[in-house]
């Protein structure tokens, strides 16, 4: 999925030794990474629904495993998560815990890899523009506003086939791709909120997110089937979900973003729906419809254009003589 914030990554030395790859070439191969995890995560969505896994299951690995990783890490950052504001911690919770990650996963299962690829990272920059416009942080300027409604005219291209005629699966499939595009805003605005490096975000993240899908396991709510699990199956979500999105991800792109920048990072990482569409063709068996092929390179366009900052006015040359 394309995130948009730019969490600082930890120091690191800037010795060059010989045989290591220079900063900016070590940034780009975190980034393409980073976008490999995210096509990888739209590519789960949709294999979930035909794996021995139910949901309950893969958000336990999604949000268990990178706690098991990061334990010791975590426990040295006790008093930093703690110290929080509650407002940015619930906007991270929420944007990226369990409600999002149910909603990514029910909205793949109803429609496809594509979709999961282009909606849920595509539209983010347009709900995260009108999260600043409602609180008065301005209107966007110059090519951002070009970019939100190429990504709108790309969403719309993809769903107008199913919209006429009505297929009720795939728009309902499609509106809770948005609905998880829009927490994922919200996780976003919450992660620019707080002050900590990327491990504490994940901390953050997935401490309650485990605790909330451990108590709806234990209630009933979720049930849960890695009694009767294929191996394969909850060894593929261990890697994708648990080490591959919940903790590499992360570390990548602020990695990424350290090295590169947070402009360069985003035009790159909105590379990601095009490679869930090419990856999705011999993985899941896929064919891209005309709308896919139509709306994932708008949204694309639309995502690059979003994620370039104005140039600054130029000041009016005085002559010497005035």
């Amino acid at each position: 999925m394309v995130a948009t914030n730019a969490v600082g990554a930890p120091a690191v030395g800037r010795g060059v030794f010989p045989g290591r790859p220079s900063p900016r070439a070590a940034g780009m191969a975190a980034l393409l990474l980073t976008v490999s995890i995210w096509a990888a995560f739209a590519l789960s969505a949709r294999a979930l629904s035909a794996s021995t896994l139910l949901p309950a299951d893969a958000a336990l690995l999604r949000f268990g495993v990178p706690l098991v990783a990061l334990a010791p890490a975590l426990w040295r950052r006790r008093r930093a998560l703690a110290a929080v504001r509650p407002g940015p911690a619930v906007k991270i919770v929420c944007g990226a815990g369990v409600p999002f990650f149910l909603a990514a996963m029910f909205g793949g299962s109803l429609t496809s890899a594509s979709f999961v690829g282009a909606i849920v990272p595509g539209m983010v920059p347009l709900f995260v523009s009108a999260l600043m416009v409602a609180r008065g942080r301005g209107v966007p300027r110059g090519t951002q506003g070009a970019g939100l409604a190429l990504i709108a005219a790309g969403v719309v291209a993809l769903v107008w086939r199913y919209a006429v005629p009505f297929d009720g699966d795939v728009m309902l499939g499609s509106g809770t791709l948005l609905v998880a595009s829009g927490l994922w805003a919200l996780y976003t605005v919450g992660l620019r909120e707080v002050d900590l490096d990327p491990v504490g975000s994940i901390g953050l993240l997935c401490l309650p997110s485990l605790a909330v899908v451990a108590v709806l396991v234990a209630a009933g709510v979720l049930p849960t089937g890695f009694a009767d699990a294929a191996v394969a199956d909850v060894a593929l979500f261990l890697v994708v979900q648990g080490l591959g999105v919940g903790l590499c991800a992360g570390l990548l792109y602020a990695f990424a973003i350290r090295r590169l920048g947070a402009e360069r990072s985003s035009v790159v990482g909105s590379l990601s729906p095009v490679a869930v569409v090419l990856l999705a063709i011999p993985l899941l068996g896929e064919r891209p419809t005309v709308a896919v092929l139509v709306g994932v390179p708008l949204i694309t366009t639309g995502v690059v254009l979003a994620n370039r900052r104005p140039r600054p006015p130029r000041e009016p040359e005085v002559s010497p003589d005035a």
